[in-house]
């Protein structure tokens, strides 16, 4: 029972930190770092609070996946790959991570408090590997989806180095989802029989490596504009938060219990 509070102590304690740095950041206060930092500092605590009750790595729904894919967006915000110094780009950043975080009580209260078994084909080792590379993968586009709609929308400090920055994100982005779905369809192949099955989350993860595939292609030889590449980082955005919400409640397949 304690590490159940203290699990939500935690949780709950992230999200108001997360909701305080967005508008620290937002109003350009400096506590806005510390705020995040300590934000960060709750959720991982979270992390390791479910790992504890669960006696796994959490990973298994969709609350457990929220919780690793805030902290690695946000940690990549900090580290030199993703760090931007705009103010407006934190705010952005961290609206998105607490609003991953209020879907969880409002949409699926339960998951924060109860702790369910893992399913049988879940029970393997591949699970880590094919699941933390795609929670990097979308930290890397929630990182950089953030940047590209403070620039989209002209609320950017002037940065050169800015489409660089986020061509790098992607990029990284776009090896951990490649690793991902390879993994995943090597494990497909040992759980289920088959590499690929056309199930919806395959389906739209696939769109979203292609959309991103065509960012990469197109920025490298210069072909658009940068807002154009901007717009394309907010739309490949749009589409892994579609594949990770959108398939799970909408388009219900073999990857339902994430």
């Amino acid at each position: 029972m304690a590490l159940v509070f203290a699990n939500l102590a935690a949780f709950y304690g992230a999200l108001l930190l997360y909701l305080s740095a967005a508008a620290a950041y937002w109003l350009r206060r400096p506590a806005a770092v510390f705020l995040a930092r300590i934000a960060l500092g709750l959720n991982a605590a979270a992390v390791c609070l479910r790992a504890a009750r669960a006696g796994t790595l959490p990973l298994s729904n969709t609350y457990e996946f929220i919780l690793l894919f805030a902290l690695a967006a946000g940690l990549l915000f900090f580290l030199p790959v993703g760090r931007d110094r705009d103010p407006a780009v934190g705010g952005v950043l961290f609206s998105l991570v607490a609003l991953l975080f209020i879907f969880i009580p409002v949409f699926l209260p339960g998951q924060v408090t109860a702790v369910q078994p893992l399913a049988p084909a879940l029970r393997s080792l591949w699970l880590a590997a094919h699941v933390l590379t795609a929670v990097l993968a979308y930290g890397c586009f929630l990182t950089a989806a953030a940047g590209a709609a403070v620039r989209l929308l002209g609320r950017g400090a002037a940065d050169g180095e800015a489409p660089r920055r986020l061509y790098r994100l992607i990029f990284f982005g776009f090896a951990a989802l490649s690793v991902s779905i390879g993994l995943g369809a090597v494990w497909a192949e040992q759980a289920w029989g088959s590499y690929w099955t056309w199930d919806p989350k395959e389906t739209w993860a696939l769109v979203t490596w292609i959309v991103y595939a065509i960012y990469l292609h197109l920025d490298r030889r210069r072909l658009w504009t940068e807002q154009t590449s901007y717009l394309v980082v907010c739309l490949g955005f749009i589409l892994v938060l579609f594949t990770f919400f959108g398939v799970n409640f909408l388009l219900p397949g073999l990857h339902s219990y994430a």
